[in-house]
């Protein structure tokens, strides 16, 4: 493989912190902790929240209830995305990542190791 993949990172952002900003803080923790391991194998990592969440911040309050802002970044990212890295655990959202990336017939990953090097 020598073209660079851009890979969602894929996993619970949001599912079983009942809201707990803490929860949701290590949750995001845990989903970069990929990040770096497929850089070094070459690749481009994304997390729909790094872009989802500026993106929250810059709607009004009926703009951003008008939908899910976190679901519909990661629809549109995954048009740009060739990957799917799928952590463990449950989440809604990413299975619907999964869902829309077989769809497309891209790649799913489970484990980093499954990645190929660029």
């Amino acid at each position: 493989m020598k073209k660079p993949l851009l890979i969602l990172i894929a996993g619970p952002y949001r599912s079983g912190t009942d809201g707990d900003a803490s929860a949701i803080a290590r949750n995001l923790e845990r989903l970069e902790t990929a990040a770096a391991p497929i850089h070094r194998l070459g690749h481009v990592p994304m997390i729909g929240e790094w872009v989802a969440l500026p993106t929250l911040r810059g709607l009004d309050a009926a703009e951003a209830a008008d939908g899910d802002v976190m679901y519909e970044t990661a629809a549109r990212l995954l048009q740009h995305c060739d990957a799917v890295l799928r952590l463990p655990g449950e989440s809604a959202g990413a299975d619907n990542d999964v869902a829309i990336a077989l769809e497309r017939g891209l790649p799913v990953y489970h484990r980093i190791e499954e990645i190929p090097a660029a």
